[in-house]
């Protein structure tokens, strides 16, 4: 799909952030139709160099999160690339930014002092590790850091295990998607009020935000929640089970899938015992009810099980790795891996609207690739543009020519 078919159609965003949270979020925007200008640093983002595999001039990585923006590159420590900032900056609707706290200040482009007078429309998005004030105020923070320090490491991992990193950047990517909402909110509230603001999205609140349910148990028992590998802490059965074959996963919410899992594998007699009588009972009683189930999952092929049990209501689902989701025919059908001519593959938009759908329509630029031409569409000579090159001030793309 090349057509700009996203509710975005018209917002105009400057992404100046680099690694995750903020290039994540921007996307988001991009492929629902903004506009979306990705300013990098003379030295590029990081990310093009965290691979492998790579690809041309940029890792995977990169790639995964910067589709559909135009790539140019400021140079923005120095007074006269901030200047061309500030034009950019002139009909954007949005600003994305990930600096060190202080660093935009000391720039002279404090959003208070600055940004929020000369552009009062302006959105100014700031993604942080742990906000600007406070006991960890400006201090920088990384997805794994947070996941240590906000406590998901403590309840994930094996029971008799250490505490154990999620195995995705869960923290930087919800990150992403909390920016995306308040930029939403932001552009509603801007309809009303005609203003702008500014936005903060900081790593360290996400990661307390993902505590649920442990941190409301806690804070109703007192009781610090531990480990319990697959299982849910406040629900059975709801874990992995061994069957014949391979391990799937069983999520039973409620006494009626309780009973259809029950009356699928014969076990009728379950439901008669008052050890499993209802929710929590079964999870006084985990480890026997575990057992005496995976005792009768040994009869049973693990992939037709779960199929056939989530044909009967049970929510259930086979263990499956990445390569195995990429060739699902259910993701296929929702579309969730996507191209973009023949070098492009990334992951699909999961937000889904009827009438403005997202788009894929380009792919993620090459470093600096649209320099020239953005700068152009602003006014900049020719004469302007080669003057900016060799002072170091802005970067074009120059194409690898084959040995």
């Amino acid at each position: 799909m090349n057509i700009n078919t996203g509710a975005l159609k018209g917002i105009k965003v400057l992404d100046l952030s680099r690694v995750l949270g903020g290039p994540f979020s921007a996307q988001v925007l991009a492929d629902h139709g903004a506009e979306v200008i990705k300013v990098e640093p003379p030295q590029k983002d990081e990310t093009r160099f965290w691979g492998p595999p790579f690809r041309q001039d940029s890792a995977a990585y990169f790639s995964g999160i910067n589709r559909n923006k135009q790539g140019i590159s400021i140079d923005l420590t120095q007074a006269e690339g901030r200047k061309i900032l500030f034009k950019l900056l002139g009909d954007a609707d949005v600003l994305i930014e990930n600096f060190k706290i202080g660093t935009l200040e000391k720039w002279g482009l404090g959003f208070e002092e600055v940004l929020s007078k000369q552009f009062p429309r302006l959105i100014h998005c700031r993604v942080t590790g742990f906000g600007a004030d406070g006991p960890l105020g400006g201090l920088p923070g990384y997805d794994s850091v947070i996941q240590a320090i906000s406590g998901i490491m403590s309840v994930n991992g094996e029971a008799d295990g250490e505490p154990l990193r999620v195995g995705l950047p869960v923290v930087d990517m919800v990150t992403g998607l909390n920016a995306v909402i308040g930029i939403l909110l932001a552009l509603q509230a801007r309809q009303v009020s005609g203003q702008g603001q500014f936005v903060e999205a900081a790593l360290f609140d996400t990661g307390v935000s993902l505590l649920h349910p442990h941190l409301p148990n806690y804070l109703w028992s007192g009781k610090v929640p531990e480990r319990t590998g697959n299982a849910h802490p406040n629900i059975t059965p709801y874990d992995a089970y061994q069957t014949k074959t391979s391990p799937i996963y069983i999520a039973v919410g409620n006494n009626q899938q309780f009973a259809k899992l029950c009356q699928h594998l014969d076990l009728a007699e379950l439901m008669q015992d008052p050890r499993f009588a209802d929710n929590a009972a079964r999870c006084q009683n985990r480890k026997i009810f575990k057992q005496l189930l995976e005792n009768r999952l040994a009869e049973f092929d693990g992939d037709r099980l779960a199929y056939d049990l989530i044909q009967t209501g049970v929510p259930c689902g086979p263990i499956l790795n990445v390569a195995e989701i990429v060739q699902h025919p259910h993701t296929k059908h929702r579309k969730m891996v996507v191209e973009i001519g023949d070098e492009y593959q990334g992951i699909g938009s999961p937000i889904k609207l009827s009438q403005t759908p997202a788009s894929y329509r380009q792919a993620p630029p090459a470093f600096a690739e649209h320099t020239v031409q953005v700068l152009q569409r602003k006014g900049f000579s020719d004469e302007q543009i080669e003057l900016l090159i060799e002072q170091g001030i802005i970067s074009q793309h120059v194409t690898s020519v084959p040995a």
